[in-house]
């Protein structure tokens, strides 16, 4: 470990406490306490999947019991109102943001953070995430959408891509005796933000709601102080293995590291071939249904099955009292997590599956299962059977969560394992697009169906299901298209061989585990998983108690 240590101690001197080489990790480091830093960071700005507990709530801000609603209210009115309640369509632009600026900064910013390290990227995400929430609760005290749009949805959407991309190369670097592994340890903290996040917001909503405020303002404040304490302690936890470092007693597979097995595109020309696009369209249009659906779960439970959430079958939605509503929004917000547990549970089984089937034979399962769920789920919604309606939406998020999971080894089967990494970051542009396109389908159709006299139920998201499954049949098609590669597009064996010889140059050197990454679960390795797991467990015990109570 020398010459690491020499590189780490001699650069100290001249480093910030944020850069790159204060984080290279020295003798004694446990390379365990990597996954809980990560964890922290993406369980918190995994609650951008449970923002839908908060747009009942703020279509009221106003009026409080009832929302104030203006007629002639358009989108461009409703950003700087003062006097009109925001329409839930209005608001779910935010969701809607999260994701196009959560694709577009992990594009644009991807290169930067491998270069300035998980510490700064993961520090930039906090001050980003938990100060756009920040802003966000300002607009609503003074009722001004645009600074909520701004604050939460462009802002905090930045520190969502930030945040997302952060620990998965460091993880990958940290285990690559495991990386499968590694990288589900990272989605599904990301999978799993909103289990814990939504029921947080409604307690906390509940707690300080009062005859002149639904309580979002405060609870946004709240939460925002302890996102930032979560992911500052994340971003301070992470730490790099130094050059040649590898895990105590492991090889590398000789092929991977001087046989070429398999053939490569190169990054300048995987999205000239229509392989790309049409892999392209199979992520967007999955992610696209998927989406929609966890933006309004919680709206959509507590409309279409209103009463009966509460043992009152017969109590439509707009003839319960506020009490009723508070006790069927709690709820709604355990299913936004139920949604969120089969999102994580998703990303593991379906990701594992395709190992066995196929990259393909797996998407051809998510676009004919998804079609048959979705033409299904406005009659189990007619029936009032909540059980297959909350077992066909945990369905339909598990393989939006498989989805993200399989679209990296897919790209690999069609593109090979030289660039896949990059690729995939392009690849992500499908879900920025499918941030817009689901939401908007979803919230807009919707407010077509209440202006058109539609009261909330079953019906009014009969027409938004039907298209969702379009959407799916058009998945299918694009699946269907994807064939391999011709030789045209692979690059010659003399480029591969001249692009690995510059990374074998490059980390030409001491290798071994330099007393680094030993430990396994020791003390202090326990005591930071125990940080992020008692709140996960929290998380899954509130979202099974709801379970209960909507099905008791």
């Amino acid at each position: 470990m020398t010459a690491a240590e020499t590189r780490t101690d001699g650069a100290l001197a001249g480093v910030g406490l944020l850069d790159r080489e204060r984080i290279v990790a020295r003798p004694g480091f446990n390379r365990w306490l990597v996954p809980p830093a990560a964890l922290a960071i993406h369980l918190c700005i995994g609650m951008a999947y449970g923002f839908s507990v908060f747009w009942l709530p703020l279509s009221k801000s106003l009026g409080i019991t009832a929302s104030t609603a203006c007629p002639d209210l358009t989108l461009a009115s409703a950003l700087f109102t003062t006097t009109c309640d925001w329409r839930v369509a209005d608001l779910g632009w935010i969701y809607t943001l999260f994701f196009v600026l959560l694709g577009s900064s992990a594009a644009i910013w991807g290169g930067w953070l491998e270069r300035a390290g998980p510490r700064k990227a993961g520090v930039v995400s906090a001050c980003c995430w938990c100060g756009g929430i920040i802003l966000a609760a300002i607009g609503v005290i003074t009722h001004q959408l645009w600074m909520m749009w701004l604050g939460a949805g462009v802002i905090g959407g930045i520190g969502l891509g930030l945040g997302y991309i952060s620990p998965v190369s460091t993880l990958i670097k940290w285990f690559p005796d495991r990386r499968g592994m590694a990288t589900g340890m990272a989605i599904m903290g990301f999978g799993g933000g909103a289990m814990i996040g939504a029921p947080l917001a409604n307690l906390l909503m509940n707690a300080f709601k009062t005859e002149s405020s639904v309580g979002v303002w405060q609870t946004f404040i709240v939460m925002a102080v302890i996102y930032f304490v979560f992911m500052m302690g994340g971003a301070f936890g992470y730490r790099i293995p130094p050059a040649g470092w590898r895990p105590e007693g492991w090889t590398p597979p000789a092929a991977k590291s001087t046989m070429i097995t398999t053939k490569h595109v190169h990054l300048r020309d995987a999205h000239r071939t229509k392989q790309f696009w049409l892999i392209w369209a199979v992520l967007c249009l999955n992610v696209s249904a998927g989406i929609g659906v966890i933006g309004m779960a919680s709206p959509m439970l507590q409309e279409i099955f209103a009463g009966s959430l509460i043992g009152l079958p017969d109590v439509g939605f707009a003839q319960l009292d506020a009490g009723q509503k508070a006790s069927i929004a709690t709820i709604a917000a355990g299913f936004a997590g139920l949604l969120s547990l089969f999102n994580i549970g998703g990303r593991f089984f379906w990701a594992s599956l395709s190992d066995k089937i196929g990259r393909k034979n797996t998407y051809y399962c998510f676009f004919v299962l998804g079609i048959v769920l979705y033409a299904l789920a406005p009659t189990f919604a007619g029936m009032g059977n909540k059980a297959l309606f909350v077992l066909s939406f945990g369905i339909i998020l598990s393989m939006y969560g498989g989805g993200f999971a399989t679209i990296p080894a897919y790209l690999a089967d069609i593109f090979g394992t030289q660039f896949v990494g990059a690729i995939h970051g392009r690849l992500l542009t499908a879900w920025a697009t499918a941030g817009i396109v689901g939401p908007v389908v979803v919230n807009y159709i919707r407010e077509a169906q209440i202006a058109a006299g539609v009261a909330p139920g079953p019906t009014l998201y009969t027409g938004t299901m039907y298209i969702l499954a379009g959407m799916l049949a058009l998945g299918l098609i694009a699946n269907a298209l994807i064939r391999p590669l011709s030789d045209k597009w692979f690059m010659s064996d003399d480029e591969v061989a001249a692009l690995q010889a510059k990374s074998a140059a490059v980390n030409a050197g001491p290798t071994g585990s330099f007393g680094i990454g030993t430990g396994g679960l020791d003390a202090k390795a326990m005591l930071a998983w125990a940080v992020v797991g008692i709140p996960l467990l929290w998380g899954v015990w509130v979202t099974l108690r709801a379970t209960f109570a909507l099905f008791g």
